[in-house]
């Protein structure tokens, strides 16, 4: 079914066309994004249910205008009394003081756009409206119990299902752009327990999806309770340095981390980024292809145009182990002399775009998975990851999983370690990779969760890639 246009968005689209035109008699350059993003989330555990607004729930407009060498922002939530003509006053006036005020501010170059009139409806197989409150509860409950008659150890099992409508606008004189999708994600959590030995485990689902999303994790359930008993057993990871294979999930934590954050290019800008100075040289190894952009996959990420009305693109940021480009912002590539690469993202309309990555992933290679294990002496088989950072400035990188499988000569041994933290410096985690598996044997991208740019800004991404053989720094 496709996912219908915001009622809201259509009723203020003619006045906001209005509002660019009356602004474009005072400036070189006009646009207007408008936003209608809601949804809901639904958790279900043991002995409680919930029902919450999603929290990056919102419903706006921002106005961008050249003046002076700056682009000057206005955000606000409806037209107010009198209409386009009124709002355009108040963002006259007030680009013009905010021009007197600022004498140190970066001067960037105008913006040249290309003419453009698209309009994007995503499909899902059942709309999110089209279900009960209380019917999505039942099918929760019903995947909670499920999980009890499996696990006689299980002390409790949070299933969660979040559902976001996105619909957006973007006016400006040559462009009328307009997207409607929806992003969905659900997770199980299992906690298990055998005396005073505690332990979770975690698995999403995640996409461009509708309500189709709770019998793809209703197949998930099983696995998730056994993978949690078996961590009651796993032992605590020695600190050295070790062969490993990583799955996708594992794959998407290293791409995002590794090479994510550290070719932002507003970075660049700002000299915060190591990356400017190996751009056309070696960062990784030959058998490392790694991408990001709206185009890159079909996933939550995925859309066709940023927030400041660039249509998305597939950047190739690292090809055969040399590093290509970065991905930015429409701003940094202005001031950068570059071409933007769709990644000018906001966490609503009231805050500022940021570049920010997408979908990113490590392209297949051609290496079976199963060659890949049979070739390790002693190592490990990480596959499902938990959280990670980096340091862009230096390269270092830190990602947590939730654990890791043994591998002894060749085979899995069936000892089971964890938790487990992989540390190093990026690129030479990177230039270690030997092997890169086949699509058929294993190619998946997740967009649980979102990204934050340090500690805010947070914005829906995805990550992942094939199998990987590295060596690296495990504790």
């Amino acid at each position: 079914m496709k996912v219908p246009v915001s009622d809201f968005l259509a009723s203020q689209k003619p006045e906001i066309k209005r509002l660019v035109g009356l602004l474009e008699n005072q400036f070189a350059y006009v646009s207007v994004l408008g936003t209608d993003v809601s949804g809901k989330s639904f958790t279900v555990r043991d002995k409680s249910s919930s029902v919450s607004n999603i929290p990056l729930e919102e419903r706006g407009f921002v106005a961008r205008v050249y003046t002076n060498g700056m682009y000057y922002e206005y955000s606000f939530n409806n037209l107010p009394p009198g209409g386009a003509d009124k709002l355009a006053e108040t963002i006259v006036e007030n680009a013009k003081k905010s021009a007197e005020m600022a004498a140190d501010i970066i001067r960037y170059p105008l913006i040249e756009e290309e003419s453009a009139t698209i309009s994007y409806h995503g499909e899902v197989a059942i709309l999110p409206n089209s279900m009960a409150s209380a019917e999505k509860l039942a099918r929760l409950r019903a995947i909670n119990e499920k999980a009890h008659n499996l696990c006689d150890v299980l002390v409790d099992l949070i299933v969660t299902c979040t559902t976001a409508a996105v619909s957006k606008v973007f006016i400006s004189s040559k462009k009328d752009l307009e997207q409607n999708y929806i992003i969905s994600e659900a997770a199980i959590v299992a906690v298990v327990r055998r005396d005073d030995n505690t332990r979770y485990f975690y698995t999403s689902c995640s996409g461009l999806k509708g309500l189709e999303i709770l019998d793809e994790l209703e197949s998930k359930t099983a696995g998730c309770v056994e993978n949690a008993v078996k961590l009651l057993d796993a032992k605590p990871m020695q600190a050295g340095e070790y062969d490993v294979i990583c799955g996708p999930d594992a794959v998407g934590i290293i791409a995002h981390e590794a090479f994510g954050h550290g070719v932002e290019m507003d970075m660049f800008v700002k000299n915060r980024a190591k990356a400017v100075e190996y751009l056309g040289k070696p960062v990784a190894s030959k058998h490392v292809t790694m991408h990001d952009g709206a185009k890159s996959a079909s996933h939550a990420a995925s859309y066709l145009f940023d927030d400041e009305g660039t249509l998305g693109t597939d950047t190739v940021i690292i090809k055969d182990g040399i590093l290509q480009t970065g991905i930015s912002d429409l701003l940094s590539a202005l001031k950068l002399g570059e071409t933007p690469t769709g990644n000018g993202r906001r966490e609503s309309f009231a805050r500022k775009a940021y570049t920010r990555m997408s979908n990113t992933l490590i392209r297949p290679g051609n290496d079976k998975l199963d060659d890949m294990i049979s070739s390790l002496k002693h190592g490990f088989l990480i596959e499902s990851a938990e959280s990670g950072m980096e340091d862009p400035k230096d390269w270092g990188i830190q990602c947590m999983f939730t654990s890791a499988r043994e591998i002894i000569d060749g085979k899995l041994t069936g000892n089971l370690y964890a938790p487990v933290i992989m540390t190093g410096y990026v690129p030479e985690l990177l230039s270690n990779i030997t092997m890169v598996s086949r699509e058929e044997d294993g190619f998946e991208l997740t967009g649980a969760g979102g990204c934050g740019k340090g500690y805010k800004e947070w914005v829906k991404v995805s990550c992942g890639g094939p199998y990987i053989k590295t060596k690296a720094r495990l504790g």
